[in-house]
């Protein structure tokens, strides 16, 4: 069984940042494109961001300036730096390989 670990969720006041890393073992993560979803209370889970190997980026259009996806290809870690947060980005948070392996998630709760 593939396990993707994430971690760094959180409780954060509106403008403020979180930084989100995921875990995965390198022959899956080498590979791998690699992204962020989310899912809000009551909605779809979402793609937020994902990287390819070779590091390009791509970002779904309510984060574009506001979060960057970088990945350590040596370390096999993928992170999500959130910057200005808005309430309206609450929710679980999933790391994702290859469309295909997900992680536990991990709570973001933005307060107004």
């Amino acid at each position: 069984q593939v396990q993707l670990v994430e971690s760094g969720g959180g409780l954060v006041q509106t403008g403020g940042s979180l930084t989100l890393s995921c875990e995965a073992p390198g022959n899956i993560f080498s590979p791998s494109i690699m992204g962020w979803y989310r899912q809000a209370p009551g909605r779809q889970r979402e793609l937020v961001a994902d990287i390819t190997p070779g590091g390009t980026r791509r970002y779904a259009r309510f984060v574009q300036g506001r979060f960057t996806i970088t990945r350590d290809n040596t370390k096999n870690i993928m992170y999500l730096q959130m910057n200005s947060l808005k309430p309206e980005d609450t929710g679980v948070y999933y790391c994702n390989a290859q469309t295909v392996y997900w992680g536990q998630g991990t709570q973001v709760t933005v307060s107004s």
